[in-house]
């Protein structure tokens, strides 16, 4: 009977897809990210315009809908953690082409997702789920401080500024402040990478999750300039803070993404 011989164990292929790499940004780096996007909405003030006004009705129909059913304000905000990728991917679009020396146009950055659906979708998929998630578990917070009933929408107003619930805005605080770091910790660089080079939304999240964990006191500053320009932008009568703020902060995310994740032969970004 012949000697049985093991097969040579497999080894796979090098990959020839480029290697990209984490960059060590300094504290500085938000703000000219900032300053980038501010260049970028000069120079295509139009274009920015309708992105700003499209974030600003998605703010005016979701701040309606709270304040006349709140109980729907769960799915409106659902669709437009559907819509709003597909927006920022737009102002991404015209960075990427304004950085590339090309000339920059409404309609190529409204339908630059199209090539894209895959891996968008997918990604836009968890956001929602996580999303869906997170309403579950502010409903359960509610459940529990206010076992009477859900209070309405001047009750939750009551609620968030009586003192003597400071137990339910420390849980509320805590439970979505944590979704909020895992949303943004997914989507933080993920979109911009996908219309930059097509990757898979896995990869793209992986990266996104790496960046923040090798630069996570500067992408905490972003965050929280994130956070309070759109704070501050609603706090303006009717919200008309976003039309700015909204394309400021999308061409911002583009030079984040371009700042931080380096590839071969990469162009600085300034």
């Amino acid at each position: 009977m012949p000697d049985f011989e093991a097969p040579p164990p497999y080894v796979p292929p090098v990959s020839d897809a480029p290697v990209r790499t984490i960059a060590t940004l300094g504290f500085g780096a938000p703000f000219q990210w900032m300053r980038a996007g501010w260049g970028d909405m000069r120079a295509h003030p139009g274009i920015s315009g309708f992105y700003g006004v499209a974030f600003w009705l998605m703010a005016v129909v979701l701040g309606a809908v709270f304040r006349s059913s709140p109980e729907y304000s769960m799915t409106i905000a659902s669709g437009c953690l559907l819509v709003g990728p597909f927006l920022t991917l737009g102002l991404y679009e015209v960075s990427r082409r304004r950085e590339a020396g090309l000339k920059p146009d409404l309609s190529s950055s409204i339908t630059c997702w199209d090539t894209h659906v895959k891996s968008m979708g997918m990604l836009v998929l968890v956001l929602i789920v996580m999303e869906l998630l997170w309403g579950r578990a502010s409903l359960i917070v509610f459940a529990v401080f206010f076992n009477t009933g859900m209070p309405s929408t001047t009750g939750v107003m009551e609620a968030v500024f009586n003192p003597q619930n400071f137990d339910f805005v420390v849980a509320y605080t805590i439970v979505g402040g944590g979704f909020a770091a895992l949303v943004f910790s997914i989507s933080a660089v993920s979109i911009p990478m996908i219309l930059d080079r097509d990757t898979d939304a896995i990869s793209a999240a992986i990266t996104s999750l790496e960046v923040i964990f090798t630069n996570t006191i500067v992408m905490l500053l972003w965050g929280a300039l994130i956070a309070g320009l759109i704070a501050l932008s609603l706090v303006l009568p009717w919200g008309v803070g976003l039309l700015l703020a909204g394309p400021l902060l999308g061409h911002g995310t583009w030079y984040a993404y371009r700042d931080a994740v380096r590839w071969p032969q990469d162009v600085t970004v300034p």
